[in-house]
């Protein structure tokens, strides 16, 4: 058995864009037609958050995607434009819907 490889290959190294901020690894990536800043987080704040992609709570220990419009980096710097989103849904985010109005188990009327 090979151990384990500790460094990506070529093609999986990081995103050219990418942005070092200390130990956290921000990333611009497109979405409907503007760029947004995307950051990996542990989840480890103790809160619960709602994703926007399905509409289900994050509990807190998730590992989970913080993600901002970058045109929104004003004076507070986005902080109100923020959302938390399963890293999941975030990666399928242009195959869902627009808005998920009713749970799995919900009633369709």
């Amino acid at each position: 058995m090979s151990p384990r490889r500790s460094r990506p290959r070529g093609d999986e190294r990081q995103n050219p864009r990418a942005i070092s901020g200390g130990h956290w690894m921000e990333q611009t990536e497109d979405f409907g037609g503007e760029e947004w800043h995307v950051r990996s987080v542990a989840g480890d704040s103790g809160k619960f958050y709602r994703c926007p992609g399905c509409d289900q709570e994050i509990p807190p220990g998730v590992g989970h995607v913080v993600a901002w419009p970058a045109a929104s980096m004003g004076a507070a710097g986005g902080v109100d434009d923020r959302r938390h989103w399963h890293r999941a849904c975030w990666s399928a985010r242009e195959r869902r819907g627009a808005n998920v109005l009713r749970g799995r188990g919900a009633p369709r009327y």
